[in-house]
């Protein structure tokens, strides 16, 4: 498929998806974020790649945040389901069972920082500023900020920042757990592909039950995610992966998992 507004390129087993909108600062109208569900849905399925890496074009921004032309038009009725087709995509994000990195390597605000938190990591560069600025104009976030970022850093420091409008540094957002890592912007995606390639190193059967079990164990209570973690520790004892690995261990080589 072709995209006007994405890049799309795979390499080794990692999918680079980049924001490709520059002259508006990679904002998201209706048709970037139509082709960002295409795009991490043919992601799901491809046998060929174990993790993606989603940033923007340029040095100034990752996602600047929405397109402003298109929201200032928006009615109640536009203005929901403009909301719910986006928390869409991000959930599809947040769902697929490959590790995505967001490399944040400017500006990260509104819709943009939204789309950083469904992903399932994240790196900033040190210039990149990080905000849910839609007080200031009369909004609240509607691609499911309200919902992750008090997850991600807890209700108060969520709240401050919602409340605010403001935005915060990189190594604010490192300091409240927000980002993972800060890194130079020049080491960005070098240091977030060798991070995909680390997590891919391991079992891919264990890499996903991982990610199911923190994911689905959030939903529930703390004896829910117990229940299920002990679950998917047992159907995980069955796989030739688990086999590989603990004979691995005990011939003191290193593990050559097939992902089954």
């Amino acid at each position: 498929m072709s995209y006007n507004n994405i890049l799309i390129e795979t390499r080794d087993g990692v999918a680079f998806v980049t924001v490709n909108r520059p002259k508006v600062l990679n904002a998201l109208n209706a048709e970037t974020v139509g082709e960002i569900d295409a795009a991490f849905q043919a992601l799901e399925t491809d046998d060929g790649v174990y993790a993606v890496i989603l940033t923007g074009t340029g040095e100034k921004a990752f996602v600047a945040g929405a397109d402003i032309n298109e929201l200032a038009r928006s009615t109640p009725l536009l203005g929901r389901e403009t909301a719910l087709r986006g928390q869409k995509v991000l959930g599809r994000i947040e769902r697929l069972q490959k590790p995505v990195i967001a490399a944040i390597n400017g500006f990260a605000l509104g819709g943009g920082l939204e789309l950083a938190l469904a992903c399932h990591l994240r790196i900033a560069a040190e210039e990149a500023k990080l905000g849910l600025p839609e007080v200031t104009l009369g909004i609240i976030p509607g691609y499911g900020g309200t919902q992750r970022l008090p997850r991600i850093v807890g209700e108060g420091r969520a709240l401050e920042w919602i409340l605010s409008g403001d935005m915060m540094t990189a190594a604010e957002a490192h300091r409240i757990g927000l980002v993972n890592r800060v890194v130079p912007r020049v080491e960005l995606l070098s240091v977030s592909e060798a991070f995909a390639r680390r997590i891919m190193a391991n079992g891919p059967v264990a890499i996903r039950y991982a990610m199911e079990a923190v994911s689905r164990g959030l939903e529930g209570s703390l004896d829910e995610g117990l229940h299920l973690e002990a679950n998917l520790f047992g159907v995980i004892c069955a796989t030739e992966d688990m086999k590989e690995g603990t004979t691995a261990f005990v011939e003191k080589r290193k593990a050559a998992f097939k992902g089954r």
